[in-house]
């Protein structure tokens, strides 16, 4: 993908016919360091299995290039838990800054409220500003900062506890 002029983001299910795009893109941010404990970006199939089908997106451009993926994973299995979601969000490198982040966000939000969910939470690395800010746009309080949370190539990372509560349900 190059950068592009193009501003037409359309949101839609995200599926089987976008998995080596959302690899990549996931790769893409494994790589740059500051979007997950993760080092190696899932398989599709592994990807699939871990993500709620009826709340993941992929936003396309006008030729149908993925752009980024929003999609969540259940907090618990646990009945109390029913209503809340862990979600991840990533955008192309060369298609940040273009409202990618916030049209899967939004589309994340409407599926959610919509099957009842009460609560979408994510660990942020501190460092991940473009991040924190995108979801401070969407809706998302920053509940607090879990220092040393996990390790990350050896070092010890913190990361930003952010969540949406519905103002519907609950």
């Amino acid at each position: 993908m190059t950068g592009s002029a193009t501003r037409t983001v359309t949101v839609v299910p995200l599926t089987a016919d976008h998995a080596d795009e959302v690899v990549t893109i996931y790769q893409a941010g494994i790589d740059e360091g500051n979007a997950t404990f993760e080092t190696v970006a899932p398989t599709w199939e592994q990807f699939d299995g871990a993500k709620l089908p009826e709340h993941r997106f992929a936003a396309l451009d006008e030729a149908g290039r993925v752009l980024g993926w929003v999609a969540v994973t259940r907090v618990s299995d646990r009945c109390a838990y029913a209503g809340v979601v862990e979600h991840s969000v990533y955008v192309h490198p060369d298609a940040r800054g273009r409202g990618v982040a916030s049209a899967l966000l939004k589309a994340l939000v409407d599926s959610t409220e919509a099957a009842g969910i009460w609560t979408i939470q994510s660990g942020v690395f501190p460092e991940n500003s473009a991040s924190l800010a995108v979801h401070a746009r969407a809706g998302f309080r920053v509940i607090g900062t879990r220092e040393r949370i996990g390790r990350h190539h050896g070092v010890w990372r913190d990361t930003v506890l952010v969540e949406r509560r519905s103002p519907h349900i609950g």
